[in-house]
């Protein structure tokens, strides 16, 4: 009699699964779904100094504008890091992005991962703490991280509001993609939103709902870092039984 060795799936782990998976496919795609983007991600890999968006542009043929919206996305994703250079001799103008590949990636590997210990400790921890206290540290350590997210994009040196509201959304629903959150950008009754398909805390945010001020935390500090001061609040989120989690902008 032959017998399975194969180990069963429960329901929730899977769908655990094909959300991760969902996501890892969704940052990937955001920054490598363009072949002219993969192909900027490779010029600048080879460059020894890395390459600034004019560089880009006139190896490829690009406005401008265009190269450095590849160039940004490739820096969402973390494929690629950020430094502002001032002009020689500390004279006047505008200081120049210059772009460096970070350290080459293993195949197969990317910057979606999650450390479920980690978490778990961080929401046990909270949960010792009084709800008031715990969502304002929670949301404080969020934002501290979304703080160090934006300057990742634009370098420390630039100053905020240099974005539109929608750009500097479309910016941090990229950076969230790329940490796991399968985000996206949308206007929905009169409201602008933020949407994650997909929460990297998992079961832990649903345990210990007081996580999803972290993730709240993380949009109000890009956000502010990318455009200014922007009110920011929760309105769906799974913990709460809702299909996926939302922040109002």
């Amino acid at each position: 009699m032959s017998s399975s060795l194969s180990t069963p799936v429960s329901g929730s782990a899977s769908r655990a699964q094909s959300g991760a998976f969902t996501a890892t496919v969704s940052a990937i795609t955001n920054a490598f779904g363009d072949p002219t983007r993969r192909a900027i991600y490779l010029f600048v890999r080879g460059a020894t100094d890395g390459a600034t968006a004019a560089e880009v542009a006139s190896e490829f043929g690009l406005h401008p504008n265009v190269a450095r919206h590849h160039l940004d996305k490739l820096a969402a994703g973390g494929y690629v890091e950020v430094a502002v250079a001032r002009p020689a001799g500390g004279g006047a103008g505008r200081p120049s992005k210059r772009y460096t590949a970070v350290a080459d990636l293993a195949s197969g590997e990317f910057p979606v991962r999650s450390d479920d210990l980690v978490l778990s400790l961080l929401g046990k921890t909270l949960a010792l703490l009084p709800p008031d206290q715990a969502q304002s540290i929670a949301e404080e350590v969020g934002q501290e991280y979304g703080r160090a997210m934006a300057a990742a994009l634009t370098g420390n040196d630039l100053a905020s509001g240099q974005r539109s509201l929608r750009s500097a959304m479309q910016s941090v629903a990229d950076a969230l993609t790329a940490h796991g959150f399968a985000a996206h950008a949308e206007k929905r009754n009169n409201q602008l939103r933020i949407i994650n398909n997909h929460c990297p805390f998992g079961d832990v945010a649903i345990e210990h709902p007081v996580i999803c001020a972290v993730d709240r935390g993380m949009v109000k500090g890009m956000l502010t870092a990318l455009y200014g001061d922007a009110d920011v609040s929760a309105a769906e989120s799974l913990p709460q039984g809702d299909s996926f989690c939302s922040t109002i902008v």
